[in-house]
């Protein structure tokens, strides 16, 4: 545990993970976050989602991390590493979610860390990742990834009008 919280990786998604990973995904979507959900975004649409990520856990085409603290899941981070046959050195990180009540405690800077030592386990020696939040390529830049461009016009916010993406790398040692 660290200021409250823990963070491990899943190797499955129980049913009550993934209720607590839906309301993660929920309240960020609640919050302006633009991670491929319109607002409102539906408890239904969220377990579903978080159900075929567990199957995609299952069969080791991603990883899943999540933050707790004593309330339950906080956030949330997943590294895709189901990647096409010329990239084996590469894979994703996607849905990087905190929790609003849980930010500003060090969490996403906790999450990030555990994904990239868990890449590093995996043999992965690149990392790829695009955001449309300022809040987190701030924490990106912080802790060494390297800013590509911003494609304007990207996807949409959750509420409607287009947002901008920015794309990030990070080489692992």
């Amino acid at each position: 545990m660290s200021d409250s919280y823990a963070v491990r990786r899943l190797t499955s998604v129980s049913d009550r993970d993934a209720q607590g990973l839906a309301l993660v995904l929920i309240d960020c979507v609640d919050g302006g976050a633009s991670v491929g959900f319109m607002h409102p975004l539906s408890m239904e649409t969220a377990l579903a989602f978080w159900r075929r990520v567990g199957r995609e856990v299952e069969k080791g085409a991603r990883a899943l991390l999540i933050a707790e603290d004593a309330a339950g899941i906080v956030g949330t981070v997943q590294i895709v590493l189901e990647q096409p046959e010329n990239q084996p050195h590469r894979a994703d990180l996607s849905k990087m979610l905190v929790h609003r009540r849980a930010r500003r405690r060090g969490i996403g800077a906790a999450l990030m860390r555990a994904a990239e030592a868990a890449a590093r386990q995996l043999c992965k020696s690149l990392l790829v990742l695009d955001t449309a939040s300022a809040d987190a390529e701030r924490l990106y830049a912080r802790m060494g990834w390297t800013l590509v461009g911003v494609i304007p016009d990207y996807a949409l916010w959750p509420g409607g009008g287009f947002c901008r993406t920015s794309v990030f790398y990070r080489k692992l040692d």
